[in-house]
């Protein structure tokens, strides 16, 4: 009976022991988190897409949290309306980020660009950009499998049967990057969604000198530099025998695409052109 007794005072001491030891630890080793963290997570729509740039929808709320401003900060999701309820918790100003889109510089349509061969191999456009440059001559172009609307979580981007080429549904879009990442010729990239949803950009990422680019594909850039030369505003830089627009400086005025020979540049949600007035010439 007296062994039974001291073996359970004996488990019960160090049992406190433990404890207490266990008590210390977890007092000094705790780590503080801010409780506005969880509020602020609590907000965000944890689509967890990585759009705004941290590792998932928690990350993003560590950083807003962390951050002296908001300034730069904007969950592409719950766009400037969802920064303004974070400002209000956190008591900072909830600053302006331009909202961004999605964007396909690629206008190698089955029209414009004639298939050289046939690609009989698993439907990825990773896999096929591994073997070799396409169907095409065109080693730069879309490929067609579709991997960017897959890696879309929000049923964005799809791929046009007629043209074979992946359309971007300007209302689903949240610029989470995800079709940027996944595309492994490079030919989508985040461009600002522009006043009235309007944006001009130049529809090819060929580096090939300007007679191979033609033979390739017909509205691809040749890099004559017209459009560098019309542009008053030196938005546009040629380099590598591509022109590229810089959307800072561009002041969306189109005199580039009337110069364009190739039609390599795309204008989008303008209006109508008025026609121009023929001028009666006297005989």
């Amino acid at each position: 009976m007296n062994l039974i007794l001291i073996a359970v005072i004996s488990l019960g001491t160090i049992a406190l022991v433990l404890a207490a030891i266990l008590y210390l630890a977890s007092k000094r080793f705790a780590v503080y988190e801010d409780p506005r963290i969880a509020q602020v997570a609590e907000l965000l729509p944890q689509a967890n897409c990585g759009g705004c740039g941290y590792p998932g929808c928690t990350g993003f709320a560590d950083a807003c949290v962390k951050a002296d401003t908001l300034d730069g900060k904007l969950c592409p999701v719950g766009g400037q309306e969802l920064m303004v309820r974070i400002a209000s918790i956190l008591g900072r100003d909830a600053g302006t980020s331009e909202p961004m889109l999605a964007v396909v510089r690629c206008n190698g349509s089955c029209a414009n660009r004639p298939r050289t061969n046939v690609y009989d191999g698993a439907v990825s456009c990773a896999i096929a950009a591994s073997l070799y440059g396409g169907e095409t001559g065109c080693s730069y172009g879309c490929l067609g499998c579709g991997d960017c609307v897959s890696a879309c979580l929000f049923d964005a981007i799809r791929i046009n049967p007629g043209t074979g080429l992946p359309e971007v549904i300007e209302d689903k879009c949240t610029a989470c990057g995800a079709c940027v990442k996944a595309c492994p010729k490079s030919i989508i990239e985040l461009r600002p969604k522009g006043k009235k949803s309007r944006r001009v950009y130049v529809s090819c990422v060929n580096k090939d000198k300007g007679a191979v680019t033609r033979k390739a594909c017909e509205v691809g850039c040749i890099g004559c530099g017209k459009c560098v030369k019309a542009c008053p505003f030196e938005a546009i830089a040629l380099g590598d025998n591509l022109a590229c627009i810089d959307f800072n400086k561009c002041k969306l005025c189109r005199k580039c695409v009337e110069v364009c020979p190739q039609h390599t540049i795309t204008e989008e949600n303008f209006p109508p052109r008025k026609p121009k007035e023929e001028v009666a010439v006297e005989a």
